[in-house]
């Protein structure tokens, strides 16, 4: 047996067992070095022996996609026993196997050499490489391995592969035989694959790009062209490149075939821009699509104009086209000093930040463009002497930080960015550090207050000063230049893991760096945050003008004086006078002052303590003017008990409440990826437009402490609530009768207010008239308007028939189904419900919710302003109602005016600045400067914009008014285009005048209050003549007939909206997102007492539902919605107008539509499941409802737990209403518009009362022929 060995990364050892070598004849002696006989040839075994392939007979190199075969010189084959066996040629190329048939032939002039061929075959790989080297071996068919020699590889090759291009491909190695081969998509091929015409003139040169785009006048530009065809050598292109008609100088050393170009340019005569132009020997011209352009660079200014001399301050340098050449070409120094480049090279400007100078004094500012420089002549750059720390003090701060450092020295006024900076140095070992620090990092992502502060002031990169090492953790604070000699700062805020650390505290002036414990005597540390208890957690504290408020807590005095606690009551200083480890004693002034942020209705101020970055809020404190009686003994021992037993209750209370919530739902609902994607995507947009509207919305409640919120008065409200939808109110009118029978009349009219007072004649009344055909759904709700109106003044009386009311419906709807009681207005009972919720609400609406309705109003209001609405379709680019969306882009800016107005108590001669678009029409431009220049104006008595004319002033002696459409007005075929500022070409800064117009009977529609969409502007035009358009045409469809066209509004909601459309919902819900929540928020809050009425009808529902024996919870939640958020609060929020005096237009009542749908939604069991034809507003807030939704679970179960109010708390709230609400509504006028009801159905109700034995023996009957004989003259029976 004999092994043979393969050699590395050949073929394995292999057991020749059973192609035994031909060797037996062989002796022992002649394996031992003998000879065969006398004839025999003395042969030398070894490695040589063995069978083997040695080379690659003939050229080893080989083209793809070719067919070749491969010639191997062997050796000593004839030692196999079995000849007959096929021989194989392997290839490995890319890791897989390519087996080849092979033959074997011998050498006749040499026996044991053998030449084995492997036939022919095209060979590939796809690796992008020139050449690849793959390894051949030859094996026996399904056998083994036949030894080869250790460097057996063939090398194919791709003519393809680096020769992108023409030249390129002429440059190849001939050994490779590659040619340009033409055709359709010509492309560097061997020669015996090319079919087309072969190529043997390269096309002309192509240039992709150059760089840099700009340089010097005095030329030395390195330009770098990148392109194709370039040449197949240097001298091809050596003397041929202009650069904007300029040569540039060739450098032959770095240029690559056919690719790249780098030239130098020469100076030119002056500045220019032109192209870049390339000529190859022997071919044609090109030139670049980009221009290059010949500069001079000029320096104008620096600032700051001095620094110290330790550098580090940054420089803004200004001038023009700075940015000439590379960015990376320009260097800048003061004097000799660098001065390192920080900032993104603009044409402009560049930053730099100054390096260590040796001395003062005042240095030239240099830009060097390569050799080439350009001075600041003047001003010139002062090296000022460095700043210096002596002092600074105290040397301790709470956890949280924020106490005032003063650090004092001298020359501090040359420091541009003083900060302080706060080093950690554990104690503990690396892995338990390791281990603390990703547990403080995962109870920070819980905290998302300490997460909101490590935002500004621990440093994500670690600031080495006068450390051996980097500290892991770092915490910094920004300060600020009081004057020459003294710096403030606040002690930067650090995490509570700082007080078992080890702790540096440092000063950075720029690049200078001074330690704490050199300045001071002591040296830094933290202490513990201070804990103050509130004055009173159950109510407000009431405090004895003439003494002292004591407060007490812990720490209060580790580390900060009483001098720099500052406390106040409201808008008052409460005087700190002693201040301890545990208490605080402090003197309020002697009145009590205005609250700052008034909440609730008792406008208490709240009681509030400063330490540095802490604020806490202690509670409320009232002034108690009157002297407090002495009490016994005995009675003050009374109160106690009593007051004991009145805090266990409210602690069980408290108990059973905190286990009740715990049990509520907590199930959210994904809502689709899509809308999660685009959220994240539009969340940096909404916090910018956030930030934008949340400082217009401070200095709007800047504004609204002077004028007030415009509320309406209470007459004005109730009109508006129980009359919606009527042009002018009917308690407007008077009595239109002649003056002879008035008294008559009237005194018919009053029998009949008592008439009104019998239970039974009402109820009578009521459901006679429900039960007439031609009592239609509108005539229900306004005979209970009226109802409301005559029963106003007895309020006590009004709430027993709604209850008696409400009983009735009930009975009716548990016979049906319970769950659609209240859900529509179809029924008196159910509009008597509405108005009865509304005058019981109104003080509630003025004290609480009204201030947050009315900042999400401006909010949106703002905001859709802030973008192009459409005047003839009333569509905005701002808005969250997707049919009112305007999806197509319109280029826009914003204009700043300079307006004057003429009379309105405005000066004239003060012009005020107002923000306008330019794509805006004159008319909403009037209204937009109305409302800016008459912000603190209701709306009422501003003047109108209809009665107004805009006029633009230029010069003294150019006015010109500007109106909607006039003689300039584009007009297209049958449409004529709206005048907008673009159209009249009004530049920024503009003054313009609102002057009086004289045109007679101005009709003033827009101070309506009618709710409801307005008609827009294009309907009448379909009639013929021009149709008007402002930002886009309107959607013309003349194969619909005009019975179909109302459908467009569901087609358009059926059409899935595009991701782009949605992003600009989303945005605008983002930024309106806080002022939804805190509405929201106020109106389902129990932290204030919840209004009497909600309780007391919340509490009747609840006894209609234990009485019918109705236990399932969501009938008994249906039945509150429907009556409080469905009836109240869904029409106060889709209406503002109702309690405002504002104007509500139509794109800013479409956002409200959603916003009340929304909280209607919340306010429903019932989950949605979203789909793609889900409704957009339910997309929108799909992750906020159901967080609303157990606001309102949560609302519900809270009033439920309060003590129930009685009928003697709600009679009486109800007298006291009635008392301050008389005479505010014209009563007789509404008994007479509900007398025209018994006229039209007088029949109907006689005979009803004559049926009715008790309605006889009241005589109702013959008092209301008494009161018709009066009120008409009508002849009755009696």
């Amino acid at each position: 047996m004999l092994l043979i060995r393969a050699e590395p990364d050949q073929a394995p050892w292999v057991e020749a067992q059973s192609a035994a070598l031909d060797y037996e004849p062989l002796s022992r002696s002649w394996l031992q070095g003998g000879a065969l006989g006398d004839e025999g040839p003395y042969i030398s075994w070894g490695s040589s022996a063995c069978p083997c392939v040695e080379k690659v007979q003939g050229s080893s190199v080989l083209p793809v996609q070719v067919e070749r075969k491969i010639t191997l010189l062997a050796r000593n084959l004839h030692l196999y026993q079995d000849a007959e066996l096929d021989y194989e040629c392997v290839l490995v190329i890319e890791g897989q196997t390519v087996v080849v048939d092979a033959f074997v032939e011998p050498d006749d002039m040499n026996p044991s050499n053998f030449y084995i061929t492997c036939q022919l075959h095209k060979y590939t790989y796809l690796a992008p490489m020139e050449e690849y080297s793959a390894m051949v071996y030859v094996k026996r068919r399904n056998t083994f391995h036949v030894d080869s020699s250790p460097n057996l590889y063939v090398t194919l090759y791709n003519c393809s592969v680096g020769r992108s291009d023409c030249s390129r491909c002429h440059t190849a190695d001939q050994k490779y035989g590659c040619v340009w081969c033409g055709g359709s998509i010509a492309k560097c091929l061997y020669s015996d694959s090319c079919s087309e015409q072969v190529q043997q003139t390269c096309p002309a040169p192509v240039i992709h790009s150059i760089e840099p785009l700009s340089g010097l006048l005095e030329g030395g530009t390195l330009v770098t062209i990148s392109g194709s065809n370039l040449g197949q050598k240097a001298e091809d292109i050596l003397h041929s490149v202009t650069v904007a008609g300029v040569p540039c100088v060739v450098i032959p050393e770095l240029y690559e075939v056919s690719s790249r170009i780098i030239c130098r340019t020469k100076s030119s005569s002056g500045e220019k821009e032109g192209l870049v132009s390339v000529k190859v020997s022997g071919g044609d011209l090109r030139s670049s699509s980009q221009t290059f352009s010949y500069q001079d660079p000029f320096v104008m200014a620096v600032s700051p104009e001095r620094g110290p001399k330790a550098g580090g301050t940054t420089l803004t340098i200004s001038g023009r086209k700075l940015l000439t050449g590379l960015p990376s070409d320009l260097t800048i120094t003061v004097g000799r000093v660098p001065c390192k480049i920080v900032s993104e090279v603009q044409s402009s400007s560049v930053q730099c930040v100054t390096g260590s100078s040796g001395e003062a004094g005042s240095y030239q500012v240099t830009l060097h463009y390569g050799s080439t420089l350009r001075h600041l002549h003047t001003p010139l750059y002062s090296y000022t002497h460095n700043p210096n720390i002596t002092n600074a003090w105290p040397a301790k701060s709470f956890l949280d930080g924020g106490r005032r450092i003063s650090v004092s020295g001298h020359n501090l006024d040359v420091v541009q960015k003083p900060q302080m900076l706060v080093n950690v140095f554990q104690h503990k070992s690396v892995s338990e550090n390791r281990r603390k620090k990703r547990r403080r990092t995962a109870e920070q992502g819980e905290d998302g207050e300490w997460a909101h502060r490590k935002q500004t002031r621990k440093l994500p990169d670690p600031v080495c000063c006068k450390e051996p090492f980097c500290p892991a953790t770092q915490f910094l604070e920004l300060c600020e230049v009081n004057n020459s000699s003294l710096i403030l700062c606040r002690s930067p805020m650090v995490n509570s893991s700082i007080l078992d650390s080890k702790i540096t505290v440092h000063f950075l002036l720029d690049s200078l760096c001074f330690d704490f414990s050199s300045l001071s005597s002591q040296a830094f540390s933290y202490e513990p945050n201070p804990v103050l208890k509130p004055l009173d957690p159950v109510k407000a504290y009431r405090y004895n003008p003439g003494s002292f408020i004591q407060l007490e807590g812990d720490n209060l005095d580790l580390a900060i004086t009483k001098e720099e606690v500052v406390v106040l009551i409201g808008e008052g200083v409460c005087a700190v006078k002693t201040l301890t480890k545990n208490h605080l004693y402090c003197e309020p002034p002697p009145q009590q002052p205005n609250c700052r942020k008034c909440e609730g209705s008792d406008n208490l101020p709240e009681f509030t303590v400063q330490m540095g970055h802490l604020n806490f809020s202690l509670g409320k404190v009232q002034y108690d003017n009157l002297s407090s009686p002495t009490f016994p003994l005995e009675a003050q021992i009374g109160v106690g008990i009593g007051a004991s037993i009145v805090a266990l209750i409210v602690f069980i209370i408290v108990l059973i409440y905190r286990r009740k919530s715990k049990q509520a739902l907590r199930d959210y609902k994904k809502v689709q990826i899509q809308l999660e994607n685009l959220e994240t995507s539009v969340r940096d947009r909404c916090k910018k437009e956030f930030t934008d509207l949340m400082t217009e919305m401070m200095d709007m409640s800047s504004d609204l402490v002077g004028s007030g919120i415009p509320f309406l008065d209470y007459r004005m409200y109730a009109e508006r609530i129980f009359f919606p939808g009527h042009r002018e109110s009917p308690l407007r009118r008077g009595l239109d009768m002649q003056e002879c029978r008035r008294q008559t009349v009237e005194q018919g009219l009053v029998q009949l207010s008592n008439l009104l007072n019998s239970k039974l004649f009402l109820t009578k009344f009521i459901h006679t008239l429900e039960s007439q055909r031609t009592f239609s759904p509108r005539d229900r709700a306004y005979v209970a308007s009226l109802l409301t109106v005559a029963l106003h003044g007895k309020l006590e009386y009004f709430t027993d028939i709604l209850k008696t009311l409400l009983n009735d419906l009930v009975e009716q709807y548990v016979a049906k189904n319970p769950k659609l009681m209240l859900r529509r207005t179809e029924t008196v009972v159910e509009k008597l419900l509405t108005n009865w919720m509304s005058i019981c609400l109104y003080t509630f609406l003025r004290d609480s919710a009204g201030e947050s309705l009315y900042i999400l109003f401006k909010a949106i209001k703002h905001q859709v302003d802030k973008g192009p609405v459409d005047a003839v379709t009333r569509k905005a680019k701002h808005t969250l109602n997707d049919n009112r969306l305007l999806r197509e882009d319109v280029e826009y800016k914003t204009l700043t005016l300079n307006v004057l107005v003429q009379g309105g108590g405005v000066n004239e001669t003060q012009p005020l600045p107002s923000k306008v678009l330019d794509c805006d029409t004159i008319t909403q431009v009037k209204e937009k400067l109305l409302d800016q220049v008459y912000k603190s104006t209701s709306f009422s008595h501003r003047p109108h914009a209809d009665s107004l004319d805009l006029e633009w002033r230029s010069g003294v002696a150019g006015h010109l008014i500007l109106s909607d459409e006039d003689l300039t007005s584009v007009v297209q075929g049958s449409w004529k285009r709206l005048n907008t500022l673009q159209h009249y070409k009004v530049p920024d800064g503009a003054t313009v005048a609102l002057v009086p117009r004289h045109t007679k009977n101005i009709h003033h529609d827009n101070h309506d209050y009618i709710a409801g969409e307005k008609t827009p502007m294009l309907e009448d035009a379909d009639e013929g003549g021009m149709k008007l358009w402002h930002l886009v045409k309107a959607s013309e469809e003349p194969d619909l007939p005009k019975h179909r066209r109302g459908s467009l509004r569901e087609r358009e909601r059926a059409k899935a909206i595009p991701e782009i459309y949605l992003t600009r919902l989303l945005s605008m819900k983002g930024t309106l997102q806080k002022f939804v929540d805190d509405l929201f928020t106020v109106i389902l809050s129990t932290s204030r007492p919840v209004p009497l009425a909600v309780k007391y009808f919340f509490d009747l529902l609840d006894d209609q539902a234990g009485q019918r024996n109705i236990t399932d919870p969501e009938t008994i939640h249906i039945w509150k919605t429907n009556s409080l958020p469905l009836r109240f609060w869904i029409n106060i929020i889709k209406n503002p107008q109702f309690i405002f005096d504002v104007q509500v237009s139509d794109h800013v009542d479409a956002v409200l539509s959603v916003i009340a749908q929304t909280f209607m939604d919340s306010c429903t069991i019932a989950d949605h499941k979203l789909g793609r034809d889900s409704p957009i507003n339910k997309l929108l807030y799909a992750r906020d409802i159901p967080r609303y939704k157990q606001m309102v679970e949560r609302y519900y179960a809270d009033i439920r737990q309060t003590i129930s109010a009685s009928d003697q708390e709600m009679n009486s709230a109800l007298a006291e209403m009635s008392r301050n609400y008389s005479g505010e509504l014209n009563y007789l006028v509404a008994l007479h518009e509900l007398y025209k009801y018994i006229n039209k159905y007088y029949d109907q109700i006689i005979t009803a009362l004559e049926e009715d034995t008790t309605a006889q023996k009241m005589q109702l009957g013959y008092r209301l022929q008494q009161i018709a004989a009066a009120v008409e003259n009508k002849v009755t029976d009696l």
